[in-house]
């Protein structure tokens, strides 16, 4: 990917698994859109920490944020709907 480009995901997560938003080393992004079909839990994670800053008990997204993104600072969207949900996230890469 280049600077400028999307990066997006989307998948089916089971119950109590995450999907993981994290660029590989030395790239960045900027995260804008994050969606989950069920309960979720939102991390921002470190390799030494995992802080929970934001939950939501049913369907929906956080839209227009601006999210920085490293490889060793990253967010996580955790299931917590009680079963399989679809969760994606949207975003542009800043530094290749």
């Amino acid at each position: 990917m280049a600077i400028g480009d999307t990066t997006t995901d989307q998948q089916s997560i089971t119950n109590a698994a995450r999907l993981t938003i994290r660029p590989s080393a030395g790239v960045e992004w900027v995260i804008h859109n994050l969606y989950y079909a069920g309960a979720c839990a939102i991390h921002r994670v470190t390799a030494s920490t995992d802080l929970t800053f934001d939950t939501d008990s049913g369907v929906g997204a956080r839209l227009s944020y601006v999210w920085h993104v490293t490889n060793t600072v990253y967010l996580e969207l955790e299931n917590t709907s009680g079963g399989a949900s679809v969760m994606g996230y949207d975003g542009v890469v800043t530094k290749e």
